[in-house]
């Protein structure tokens, strides 16, 4: 195919990479002048929609996703893909669907999980928005950027799937780290710990595969001074973006709503900008009952 993949950042720029590997035809552009490895270089958004089979984007917000859409949408082919991979709130993804679907465009949200490694190592998991005769067209890309491709319905459900994912992964993460830091207080060694919860009704991706005690568990991010992996900014983002779905949805969300506010104390007044997000755990270590 012919793609256009726009936003060549740490997550599109291996992901297009992998595209040229697989035999595609792939025109590039990012605002910062990133490019990614095989692929040509566009003037600008609009060049490298132009006369693309599908349009891939992958950019930092639902703004800009609004922007770079009205750029684009005109200079796309009739039956062209636009497939958003981006993490955006649900209404600038619906809200983009429309324009493009007005068009005459098949319009895909696609956002992913399995951050920068599953991005170079084509192994992400999209979680798609959108109509049929799209996602059937962009099926062989999925194939080639990741491992698993969910179809969750029409545009707007596949942020709303990752979203949901991810406030249950941050509240969880929350709740492992103030495990370990209990443990620690009650005098239990880190490790029994890991090999009781790991096996019982604890049990969570968060302990499990991301174990944010260092020396405990497979090897994660604690294991290399809590650089991220997935950052804790980014977490907070998409904490963000939870809430406000629920706000719009009026969904009571409580546990939601409080690790928002952890992330949010975490990243802003306690040093936890560029760490990952599991680095709550030295936070919590530090920390007395209030």
């Amino acid at each position: 195919m012919k793609i256009g993949f726009i936003g060549l950042g740490n997550m599109g720029a291996p992901m297009a990479a992998n595209l040229v590997k697989a035999g595609h035809d792939v025109i590039g552009f990012d605002v910062a002048g990133a490019t990614a490895e095989g692929a040509s270089v566009a003037k600008s958004a609009a060049e490298a929609a132009t006369g693309a089979d599908v349009v891939i984007t992958m950019l930092p917000s639902g703004a800009i996703l609004r922007d770079v859409a009205d750029q684009i949408i005109p200079a796309m082919t009739n039956g062209a893909v636009f497939l958003d991979c981006s993490t955006v709130d649900v209404d600038s993804a619906r809200a983009v669907a429309e324009q493009a679907q007005a068009a005459g465009l098949s319009a895909l949200d696609a956002p992913v999980s399995g951050g920068v490694g599953g991005a170079a190592g084509g192994t992400l998991t999209f979680m798609v928005g959108g109509d049929d005769t799209g996602f059937a067209k962009a099926a062989p890309l999925f194939e080639v950027m990741g491992q698993k491709a969910v179809h969750c319905g029409p545009s707007g459900n596949g942020q709303a799937a990752k979203i949901c994912n991810n406030m249950i992964l941050g509240v969880t993460m929350i709740a492992t780290c103030e495990a370990f830091a209990l443990a620690d207080k009650l005098g239990l060694a880190r490790e029994a710990m890991f090999d009781v919860v790991s096996t019982s009704s604890g049990y969570s991706w968060s302990m499990n595969a991301y174990c944010p005690a260092p020396g405990v568990g497979p090897q994660s991010p604690a294991d290399n001074g809590y650089l991220p992996g997935f950052a804790a900014e980014l977490m907070l983002k998409d904490l963000g973006l939870s809430q406000q779905a629920a706000d719009a949805a009026d969904a009571d969300t409580p546990m939601g709503a409080a690790a928002l506010e952890l992330y949010k104390r975490f990243v802003e007044d306690e040093d936890g900008r560029g760490k990952d997000f599991s680095a709550m755990l030295p936070r919590f270590e530090k920390r007395a009952r209030s």
